[in-house]
């Protein structure tokens, strides 16, 4: 069975009968559990809305980094993320490469996330890019040892996987890994432990081959393991076990 580990079901462009039936289309290719990951703490509330009642999906709570027209307070993000039915914290993180007018606003926020993590032992969802010295130094300064969390969507260098997984962190890899351009990163996802490795769509975005051109659906995170499982010589049951291991272990707040 799979996981898909980092979703966004309230951004796919579908009714509710839709979106249940896209559920369904993922159930029966093997995906047992989704981790719909908010961007805004504005919009949270309406996320729980339209996926929270699916025994099957999981809910984060935080502010993207490029969402930071929705940037709030520690103490509000502290509020909406003590809920039960939220499992983790983000996703946060740094972007300078689409955003780098931000950064002070982002740094701030990705601190405030840290704490709210500590306090509440939640693990944080990362999203980094063209942040990596940043990142790394705010994690090691302010993240409580027993906080996990994982670097979503990974599409870093080995150094900087190596240093997230130090920190107690997963590398998550999304269907990137399966474009032409990616050479460089499958060889970071052929070095990267099994157990230290999740596997998701990000859809709506990110569709893998071949699908590239077309709306992503978790559905699809199954061509993610099986080319994952190729790049590095096992089986995809061996990827699917493991990966669906690794995100339990993470995400402890999630009923396996």
């Amino acid at each position: 069975m799979f996981v898909d580990s980092h979703c966004h079901l309230d951004r796919l462009d579908k009714t509710p009968t839709e979106l249940a039936e896209v559920i369904n289309f993922a159930k029966n290719r093997g995906v047992e559990h989704f981790l719909c990951v908010a961007v805004s703490v504005n919009e949270f509330c309406e996320m729980q809305e339209k996926v929270g009642h699916f025994e099957e999906v999981s809910m984060s709570c935080g502010v993207h980094p490029l969402h930071q027209e929705d940037a709030c307070s520690y103490d509000e993000l502290l509020t909406m993320a003590s809920q039960d039915d939220v499992v983790a914290i983000g996703e946060t993180g740094l972007d300078y490469f689409y955003s780098a007018e931000t950064k002070e606003v982002q740094l701030q926020s990705f601190v405030d996330h840290i704490k709210v993590a500590n306090k509440l032992n939640k693990p944080l969802i990362i999203h980094t890019r063209d942040a990596r010295k940043d990142t790394i130094e705010l994690l090691k300064k302010y993240k409580e040892r027993h906080i996990r969390g994982v670097l979503h969507c990974f599409t870093e260098s080995l150094d900087m996987a190596q240093a997230a997984i130090d920190l107690g962190l997963y590398i998550s890899i999304s269907g990137i890994v399966t474009f032409n351009s990616a050479s460089e990163l499958r060889e970071v996802v052929k070095a990267i432990p099994l157990d230290k490795l999740l596997i998701e769509t990000d859809s709506p975005w990110l569709a893998p081959v071949p699908y590239r051109g077309k709306q992503n659906q978790p559905g699809y995170v199954v061509e993610v393991a099986e080319f994952i499982a190729k790049l590095k010589g096992v089986s995809v049951e061996e990827i699917a076990a493991q990966t669906t291991k690794n995100f339990y272990e993470l995400f402890n707040l999630v009923k396996d």
